[in-house]
């Protein structure tokens, strides 16, 4: 598989949230380049180029990560502080995709450096319409530092 290009790193064990959310995604166009692991310990794999990312250019990033927040291996708050610590990689909007809205949880997200938070609505078609506004946002109308 290419690992070029990739603009939307999606984390999410869930196999049932992922594919809801591709599919979403994939109605509103953003699929192309988007690729999806399934715990916090491949995202970081994926993002430092090791394990199986290791062929992985170290100079392209991508332009966002859907990061959920409870994962096995490696949480999601790891993944975000990891991220937001990183000089090369703290600019990367990192979008919190996750079923928790507990108050805590929001705080520590946004303390670490998230640039949003977004609670998993149960119901489909809000489901389906938060993701299509997602990628609206950050992958069109947000523009990223130079």
């Amino acid at each position: 598989m290419s690992y070029h290009n990739v603009e939307i790193l999606f984390v999410e064990d869930s196999i049932d949230d992922a594919a809801l959310t591709i599919r979403a995604l994939k109605k509103s166009g953003f699929t192309n380049k988007l690729h999806h692991v399934i715990n916090g310990a491949e995202a970081l794999d994926f993002l430092y180029c090791k394990g199986a990312y290791v062929t992985r250019s170290d100079r392209e990033f991508p332009k966002l990560i859907l990061l959920d927040l409870k994962m096995p291996k490696v949480s999601g708050l790891q993944v975000l502080e990891k991220i937001k610590s990183d000089p090369i990689l703290k600019s990367i909007p990192v979008v919190m995709l996750t079923s928790s809205n507990e108050g805590p949880d929001i705080e520590r997200c946004f303390e670490l450096g998230a640039n949003s938070y977004i609670v998993k609505p149960v119901e489909s078609d809000n489901f389906f319409n938060a993701v299509k506004e997602i990628g609206l946002y950050w992958m069109v109308l947000s523009q990223p530092p130079l």
